[in-house]
């Protein structure tokens, strides 16, 4: 192939130019057969799942860094490289090669995390396994991808021989060394192990409803170093990991998404408690809210001059649990009002006529 192009170019160009040539001549035809074959799948997909057609699109980038280094690799021996020339190509060909695996590794992981999650459905109103297996998946795959890139930095740095001899003279004094770097990297190593730790054990996840810091929010995001809560009046609360690991919180929907809503009235002692029981039976029945499972009400507490009065009512999530509440209130109030004015909290006064003096 050599021979050809130099009986193509004038006598006059140089060679670098005549090997530049061939090994462009070899990452066109690469690239071509690369772009021809991705179109071809596609066509062929057209029709199918869109996973498959999402897969292709996930797989063109590394399979195009595929066809480069084929085509260098396959264009490089025809090429009329020097010992030194053919030596650097080799050592960017490896490099590539290095890459392309940790590209490849991040790409499967991914592709596994989406094969994974096809079997669960986070928006359907029962989700808590859905969100378990999401959580971890997420978790498990920011960490994987954090050691896979360290990996590949890693054994790309090691093609290099000045880095590789400067590594092992770093490894023989290693004492101090190792000790500033283990303090420097304690805050990331602890998150991170903080991060494993509640994939596998769930204490939180994504969409839980908790209290943190007594604000009461929803998991919108976890990370590899930190958690995002969005809270009720749509702040985002920045916690690191560690925080779920060792800090005491509220975790409502740990095992299931309804939740039982309590809304406190209080009442004059005269209250009739059966007719306003009777009432929130009525409330809870006639509100689309309702789960139909728990409606409850009881005195739970005295004072001199009320008696506190607790409504149960339960709901599906904590969201339709939080309107519930609000709702039982406003009506219960109104009911009062309106049917029962005498049983609202009343000042009560002993007037007496003193006795005039002898």
């Amino acid at each position: 192939m050599t021979d050809w192009i130099e009986r193509l170019a004038p006598d006059w160009t140089p060679t670098w130019v005549i090997s530049l040539g061939v090994l462009a001549i070899g990452v066109l035809v690469a690239l071509t057969a690369h772009q021809a074959a991705v179109l071809i799948v596609r066509r062929a997909m057209a029709r199918g799942d869109g996973f498959w057609r999402q897969l292709v699109t996930r797989t063109r980038r590394p399979t195009r860094l595929a066809a480069l280094i084929l085509g260098l690799g396959a264009a490089a021996p025809l090429a009329d490289l020097s010992g030194e020339q053919l030596a650097m190509l080799g050592r960017v060909l490896t490099i590539g090669f290095i890459v392309l695996c940790g590209w490849t590794a991040m790409t499967a992981l991914d592709i596994t995390a989406m094969l994974h999650m096809r079997r669960f459905k986070v928006d359907v109103e029962d989700n808590l396994l859905a969100r378990k297996h999401l959580t971890q998946t997420r978790i498990l795959r920011r960490t994987a991808s954090v050691l896979i890139v360290v990996l590949t930095i890693a054994f790309a740095l090691m093609t290099f021989s000045g880095v590789r001899q400067y590594g092992v003279s770093l490894l023989a004094s290693a004492g101090a060394a190792g000790i500033i770097a283990g303090l420097a990297l304690q805050p990331f190593l602890t998150n991170l192990i903080a991060g494993i730790q509640i994939a596998t054990t769930q204490p939180i996840r994504l969409d839980d409803a908790v209290i943190v810091e007594g604000e009461w929010g929803r998991v919108e995001e976890i990370t590899s170093t930190y958690v995002v809560v969005k809270l009720w009046d749509w702040r985002r609360m920045v916690l690191p990991l560690t925080y779920f690991i060792q800090q005491p919180f509220q975790n409502w929907t740990r095992e299931s998404a309804s939740l039982i809503g309590t809304a406190m009235v209080y009442v004059d002692y005269s209250a009739p408690i059966e007719v306003l029981r009777n009432k929130l039976q009525e409330i809870a029945a006639a509100s689309p809210l309702w789960d139909r499972n728990v409606v409850n009400l009881a005195v739970t507490d005295l004072t001199e001059r009320t008696m506190q009065v607790r409504c149960l009512t339960s709901a599906r999530n904590a969201g339709e649990a939080f309107d519930l509440r609000c709702e039982v209130r406003e009506k219960m109030v109104a009911f009062l009002q309106a049917e029962l004015p005498q049983a609202l909290p009343r000042e009560r006064f002993d007037l007496r006529t003193a006795e005039a003096p002898a």
